[in-house]
């Protein structure tokens, strides 16, 4: 994990009011910066990838930085949220992914289970669970290059080796559905 593109002290303190549309644009502001570090360190901590040595036979996926600002209910910033997304559409079928998978809830089923609950006075919270979806271990060998802003300064030209998956892969809800 390396610094990123700016020195900490070019860096606005105060809160961003708006989602950015870029890196460069989202590391100008602490908040953002620390929601970015946020993931790569449970990234790492889910031993989501490794590092190897590019080869140029390899389909290296690029990826990009995604951010939100997650509210509570009554508008008030809740926390900043960066997520680390591949850019799927540049995988490969028979190469990257074999197959892909997408879970469907029915609008009745939920409207069922929610009358159900209703009627017998229980009660209904929404969970979110922290990176739920990156615990799906891939079967296939995916290459992407390194997050903008993380770089390994001693391994700059490798790539990463996904053992999980991350938002955006073909066979990501296949592999977290397994």
């Amino acid at each position: 994990m390396s610094a990123s593109s700016l020195p900490p002290n070019s860096r606005v303190i105060y809160s961003s009011t708006h989602e950015p549309v870029s890196f460069r644009e989202a590391d100008r502001f602490l908040c953002w910066h620390s929601a970015m570090e946020s993931e790569i360190i449970a990234l790492h901590a889910n031993d989501t990838w490794s590092l190897v040595p590019h080869e140029p036979s390899m389909n290296v996926v690029g990826c990009r930085w995604v951010y939100k600002i997650k509210r509570r209910a009554d508008g008030t910033v809740e926390h900043y949220k960066a997520r680390l997304v591949a850019r799927g559409f540049s995988q490969q079928e028979g190469i990257d992914y074999l197959e892909t998978f997408s879970l469907v809830v029915k609008p009745t089923t939920v409207r069922l289970v929610l009358a159900i609950a209703v009627s017998n006075c229980w009660q209904i919270r929404q969970l979110d669970v922290h990176n739920a979806f990156l615990n799906g271990s891939l079967q296939e060998v995916v290459y992407i290059q390194q997050p903008m802003g993380f770089v390994d300064p001693a391994l700059p030209t490798h790539v990463c080796r996904l053992h999980k998956s991350l938002y955006c892969l073909k066979q990501a809800p296949r592999a977290w559905y397994k």
